[in-house]
């Protein structure tokens, strides 16, 4: 495998979904992301997934990697394809819809108290990025 484009955070700003990752390369965003995770008070998750089951499983992965309570499922559709999840910590609740034309990753944002902490969104990660 080549060196990965992807070599920060920022560089995945661009892409519409989530890029293959080098082993080297995912531990160093694993860590620049908990250090620019540490300075949100909260956090929003937004999940592209083929299925309702590949998106809860990447959020729930997400969940015990930062040693999060569980969210709660709120609203989810019976009919398969792919989906957009989206999670609010501050509201602690998931939703899930059918969304087509969307690539595949995770995206987190980090939110603070108020407008001294501005949002910042991170991803797309590839949904296996914190198993």
């Amino acid at each position: 495998m080549t060196e990965s484009p992807v070599q920060n955070l920022s560089d995945l700003a661009r892409l519409r979904g989530a890029p293959e990752l080098l082993p080297q390369t995912r531990d160093r965003l694993r860590q620049e992301l908990q250090q620019a995770m540490a300075a949100a008070h909260w956090f929003t998750i937004g999940v592209m997934a083929p299925s309702t089951e590949q998106a809860i499983t990447a959020l729930r992965s997400l969940e015990q990697n930062q040693q999060w309570d569980p969210l709660e499922l709120v609203d989810s559709p019976e009919e398969q394809g792919p989906v957009f999840l989206k999670a609010n910590q501050k509201g602690g609740t998931i939703r899930i819809r059918i969304e087509h034309g969307l690539g595949e990753g995770i995206l987190i944002s980090g939110h603070g108290d108020d407008e001294t902490t501005p949002s910042t969104t991170w991803g797309p990660l590839p949904l296996d990025f914190f198993c």
